[in-house]
């Protein structure tokens, strides 16, 4: 006699097959589960466990996917997995229809089922569903990965996020969590007077940030065009206009590298207020990451990247010049020379980019980006960056070599970036030249000249605060995720083949 061989024992190839068979078996027998449609679902997992006294007895119709079985005689345990959890079912050929039975005990784990029964507690006290009508509702032909070792390498995981999500229930949290911080964001927002809108992903200059851009061709108008690497541009000419207090959140996509910290397209939130300044920008950054921390986790204190992060409220805010010095060594508030500032910047072992002018704000940018940022582990705004960088943001009143500006950074790295607007169109144009001059020199990551843009400011623009903040990296704090790609659904990944 052959020995019985269970199917999850089985090669692959041999469980495939058997899989295959049982759907034309099922067909044969005038039953096809892909011609099923709608199934009342009246209760689910997370329902019946948390309020099990109110459902004891009561009749419930669910759906999900079987994830176990056990039993191979007249009685079968199942693990049924909803949107909610798990809940076991009872399946006993005495309380269902024989040929019904019969058809449930050919069900392979990962075959999505409804079935309609009872609640009660079986004798070891666990919560389940005794099954007195059973539907299979789509019959799955790959089996999930095997159970003790499950799907845990990353490259698979996040390549197939359907299997993921499948046998791995707890990676749902981040995106739970995802959901949840951009719904507290868009309720900040609106409680404060915001206007969300949408502005075009495909334009004809890539502006509003330093990146290189992806580009694509539009056939009817023949050009080609630049999906956006930011949402500036459009939102401030909004300001313009009139709407003094808009945001948009929404994909950017980038050229760039990937590593555990950047992918090509990510979500972002951008908002300009009229009449406002950096400085309120950072209140609302603060406001929205340390509030969303309370209300989405209950508490100030995450855990990311081995740091205990505490987001209480009164984050530290050090203007760059400051945070070089303390971090440093290196007093650039005391330096008025280029060559001495870009002397002194080397003297400490860093180096200017190629492309880069050999000046005083040059120099200071390069020591806070390759000395200090690293070092940035708690809540920190630092502010006041040199105008060499900062082509969009106002002047400082105080020292025209710097501007208004912050960039948020936690655990060494940057979560938001916002400006005291720059609204003065001739010394827009100015800046905008210089970066095209860098971009003839080789940087392919510099702003190009946005006329439109420059006509729109001519006709005024009022004083703006306004801020862009990494949604992905947010959530990544947030999740304690090591990784963007644990946050993103579904991630660039480069192709198999």
């Amino acid at each position: 006699m052959a020995k019985f061989v269970p199917q999850s024992e089985m090669p692959l190839g041999d469980q495939v097959r058997v899989r295959r068979e049982k759907l034309e078996n099922l067909r044969a027998e005038g039953f096809d589960p892909f011609l099923q449609t709608r199934f009342e679902v009246t209760s689910d997992s997370a329902a019946i466990k948390g309020n099990y006294e109110a459902m004891e007895g009561k009749s419930v119709r669910l759906a999900g996917r079987l994830m176990s079985k056990r039993g191979m005689g007249k009685v079968s345990f199942c693990d049924l997995q909803d949107s909610t959890g798990r809940i076991q079912l009872y399946v006993k050929f005495d309380e269902m229809e024989e040929a019904s039975f019969q058809r449930f005990k050919k069900n392979d784990i990962g075959d999505i089922v409804g079935v309609v029964g009872d609640v009660f507690k079986t004798e070891r006290g666990e919560i389940s569903v005794r099954v007195h009508e059973a539907t299979l509702l789509s019959k799955s032909l790959l089996p999930l990965p095997e159970k003790f070792h499950g799907l845990t390498d990353k490259e698979t995981r996040f390549r197939q996020r359907y299997v993921d999500l499948m046998v791995n229930p707890e990676v749902k949290r981040n995106f739970v969590i995802r959901s949840r911080f951009i719904k507290f964001m868009r309720a900040y927002l609106d409680s404060r007077n915001y206007i969300e809108v949408e502005t075009p992903v495909l334009n004809t200059i890539a502006g509003g940030a330093a990146a290189r851009p992806f580009i694509t061709h539009h056939n009817t108008l023949d050009i080609d065009m630049y999906m956006r690497i930011a949402t500036e541009l459009p939102l401030k000419r909004l300001i313009v206009g009139g709407m003094d207090r808009v945001y948009e959140i929404g994909r950017i996509f980038r050229n760039e590298g990937m590593d555990p910290k950047h992918n090509p397209e990510f979500t972002t939130v951008e908002l300009y207020q009229a009449y406002a300044d950096f400085h309120d920008m950072m209140d609302i950054a603060e406001g929205i990451i340390s509030g969303a921390a309370k209300e989405i986790l209950g508490t100030y204190q995450v855990e990311w990247l081995g740091e205990t992060i505490d987001l209480t409220p009164g984050w530290r805010r050090l203007t760059m010049v400051d945070a070089v010095r303390e971090y440093v060594g290196i007093d650039f508030g005391a330096i008025t020379d280029d060559a001495e500032a870009v002397a002194a910047a080397k003297a400490k072992g860093v180096e200017l980019a190629d492309a880069a002018e050999k000046t005083w704000g040059n120099a200071l940018y390069a020591c806070f980006d390759q000395k200090v940022e690293e070092k940035l582990i708690q809540p920190t705004f630092i502010t006041m960056y040199p105008v060499e960088v900062s082509p969009l943001t106002k002047r400082s009143p105080k020292d025209p070599r710097l501007t208004e500006r912050f960039e948020l950074f936690v655990c060494h790295s940057e979560l938001a970036n916002a400006y005291s607007e720059l609204n003065d169109p001739i010394d827009q144009r100015q800046r905008f030249v210089k970066q095209m001059e860098q971009r003839e020199r080789g940087d392919d990551e510099t702003e190009m000249l946005d006329e439109d843009f420059l006509t729109a400011m001519e006709y005024g623009m009022p004083p703006t605060g306004g801020m862009g903040m990494g949604i992905d990296r947010v959530v990544m704090l947030l999740t304690g995720a090591d990784t963007i790609r644990e946050v993103i659904l579904f991630p660039t990944m480069k192709p198999l083949d």
